[in-house]
C-alpha cells in the first residue's frame, strides 16, 4: 500500500491518518467542512471561543503515542491541563459531590452520602480494574473481523457479567442512590444508557483514576489543531471544504474518492472516518454489498441525540468547576424517556462545561464560556420541528442554570446558540442526528459493531464512533490503533 485516503478529519480519522503517514503510507484527508475535528468542531463568536465537544480527555497517553510514533513530544503543539475536580456532581437538593481521584477526598466525598459505601467502593473499584485490563489494554485497541475473536474474549466477558448493565453491577456494590448514579453516568459519554450499556464500560472509571481527566490548553479544538500540525509536518495532506461524494468501487475493490468538486483521487486503499450509515448509504452507494450491509445497519440501535447551549456572559465563576453534572430529579425514568419512550420530558439532566475556569483566554477579560449539554431522544423516535422547539428548550435550560449557579443568567448573557439533533444530521451527516453513532450495548460491541475492516471490500477500513471499540477520545483513537493495524498489515 502506497497511498491510502481517509474520509473525514474527526479525531478517529486523524489519529489513522497520522498512523499511516507516520508508516511511510503516503496519506490524504478529505473533510467536508471548513475546519477538521469533527464533533471537535469550534466557533469564535464575540471574542469567545466554544467547543463544540468532547471536552473531556482521559488516557492522554494514547494521544501522546501518535507523536512518539516519529519520535516526536505531543507537549511541542499541545498544552493539557489536568483538571480537578474532575465532575463536580449536583443534584436539585442541593448536594454536591465532588469526584476525584485523590482518595482522600473521595472517602469524604463518599462517606457523607453514605458512610457504609466506602467498603463497597473499594471493590467496585477493583471490578473496575479487572475490566479496564480485560476490555481496554487487551482488546480495546484490536479488531474483531470473525466470531472466533468474540468466542476468545467470551471467558472474560463471562468473568465480568459483561451481560449485566454498568448501573446493575454499580448497585450490586453501594446503597447511596446519588452514588450509584455518580459512578453510573459516564456511559452517557459515550452515547449509553447506564441501565442498558454492558457493565465491561465500567472501566471508564479506572482510566480517569489512572491517566487523569485533562483539558487542552485553548480547547478540544487545539488538540485537533495540534494532530494536523503533526499531521502535515510529516507529509500528511489534509482537503478541507469539499465533501466526498462517493468512494469509487470496480467489483470488490475500493479505486478512489471523488468529491462534490470534482476532484479525484486513485487509492490503494480508504478508511472512512463519518458516519456509518451516510458511509454505506450515500457513499458507497454503487457497490451492491455494501447495500446489503446498509439494510443490517438501518436494523440496528442508535444513540440518543444531543441539545447544546452555547453561551458566553459577563462575570468570573470560579466557583464553577471546569466539568458540572447538574442531576435532574429523576435518573431511571428519564433514562427510559431519551433511549425508549423517544420523550422530550419536562425534566432534564445537563453537563455543564465551564473552559474558563481552567483557561481564560477563551472569554474576553472579565467574562465566561459555557456550554450546557442535555440528553435527548435522536430524531427517529422524536421526530419534530427542532427549529420551533429549540428557543423552548434554550430558555428552560438557562432558567435551570440561572435557578442552580447563576440566578441573573439571562441579564448577563453577551452571546448565545444552540445546537440540536437535525444540526448533527445536517453538518455530519449523523444517521438519526444521533451524537454517538450506533449505541453501545453488548449485542453491538466488538465483533458485533461495524467490523474495522469492511467484510466483503477487503481494501475498505472504517475509523471513529461506529466501529470498534466505540465513541469517546479514548475509543476512537483506539479503533485508530486496531484499523492501522489492519491496513499496514495487508502491505
Amino acid at each position: 500500500m502506497k497511498n491510502a485516503v481517509v474520509v473525514g478529519a474527526g479525531f478517529g480519522g486523524l489519529a489513522l491518518a497520522i498512523r499511516l503517514q507516520s508508516a511511510g503510507v503516503a496519506t490524504t484527508i478529505v473533510e467536508s467542512r471548513d475546519k477538521p475535528g469533527g464533533r471537535a468542531y469550534y466557533w469564535e463568536r464575540d471574542g469567545f471561543t466554544f467547543d463544540a465537544g468532547p471536552t473531556v480527555i482521559t488516557d492522554p497517553a494514547c494521544l501522546q503515542e501518535l507523536w512518539q510514533l516519529t519520535g516526536r513530544d505531543m507537549a511541542e503543539d499541545v498544552t493539557l491541563e489536568p483538571v480537578m475536580p474532575f465532575y463536580r456532581l449536583n443534584w436539585p437538593d442541593g448536594t454536591n459531590f465532588d469526584y476525584t481521584n485523590d482518595d482522600v477526598l473521595l472517602r469524604q466525598e463518599i462517606t457523607r452520602l453514605n458512610p457504609d459505601d466506602w467498603a463497597g467502593y473499594q471493590k467496585f473499584l477493583d471490578y473496575s480494574a479487572g475490566v479496564f485490563k480485560e476490555g481496554y489494554e487487551k482488546l480495546g485497541h484490536v479488531a474483531f473481523l470473525d466470531f472466533a475473536s468474540m468466542i476468545k474474549a467470551a471467558p472474560a466477558l463471562a468473568k465480568y457479567q459483561a451481560w449485566r448493565s454498568v448501573y446493575s453491577i454499580v448497585s450490586s456494590f453501594v446503597k447511596s442512590e446519588k452514588l450509584r448514579e455518580a459512578l453510573s453516568f459516564h456511559t452517557l459519554l459515550v452515547g449509553g444508557n447506564p441501565m442498558t450499556t454492558s457493565a465491561i464500560y465500567a472501566l471508564i472509571h479506572k482510566l480517569e483514576r489512572d491517566g487523569g481527566v485533562w483539558f487542552a490548553k485553548g480547547g478540544t479544538n487545539r488538540l485537533i489543531a495540534g494532530m494536523v500540525t503533526h499531521f502535515q509536518r510529516i507529509g500528511g495532506t489534509l482537503r478541507l471544504d469539499d465533501a466526498v461524494k462517493s468512494i469509487d468501487t470496480l467489483g470488490d475493490r475500493v479505486t478512489g474518492v471523488t468529491t462534490e468538486s470534482g476532484w479525484h483521487i486513485d487509492t490503494d486503499a480508504v478508511a472512512a472516518n463519518g458516519d456509518i450509515v451516510h458511509s454505506y448509504r450515500d457513499l458507497l452507494k454503487t457497490s451492491r454489498s455494501a447495500q446489503r450491509t446498509l439494510a443490517k445497519l438501518e436494523r440496528k440501535s442508535y444513540s440518543p441525540s444531543l441539545f447544546v447551549v452555547h453561551f458566553g456572559i459577563k462575570g468570573e465563576w470560579p466557583g464553577i468547576p471546569h466539568h458540572m453534572i447538574l442531576f435532574g430529579p429523576r435518573y431511571k425514568g428519564l433514562l427510559a424517556d431519551i433511549y425508549d419512550h423517544g420523550v422530550l420530558a419536562q425534566d432534564f439532566s445537563l453537563y455543564l462545561h465551564h473552559p474558563t475556569v481552567t483557561d481564560p483566554s477563551m472569554a474576553p477579560e472579565g467574562h465566561s464560556t459555557f456550554y450546557a449539554l442535555a440528553p435527548v431522544p435522536h430524531m427517529g423516535k422524536f421526530p419534530v420541528d427542532w427549529d420551533e422547539v429549540a428557543p423552548i428548550l434554550e430558555k428552560r435550560i438557562l432558567d435551570e442554570v440561572g435557578r442552580r449557579l447563576i440566578p441573573d443568567i439571562h441579564e448577563r448573557v453577551v452571546t448565545k446558540f444552540s445546537y440540536a439533533p437535525h444540526d448533527f444530521a445536517r453538518d455530519l451527516n449523523a444517521h438519526l442526528g444521533s451524537a454517538f453513532s450506533l449505541e453501545p450495548v453488548l449485542t453491538q460491541s466488538a465483533y458485533f459493531r461495524v467490523h474495522n475492516r469492511d467484510d466483503n471490500i477487503p481494501n475498505l477500513y472504517f475509523v471513529g464512533a461506529g466501529t470498534h471499540p466505540g465513541a469517546g477520545i479514548p475509543g476512537v483513537v483506539g479503533s485508530a490503533k486496531a484499523t492501522a493495524a489492519l491496513m499496514l498489515g495487508a502491505r
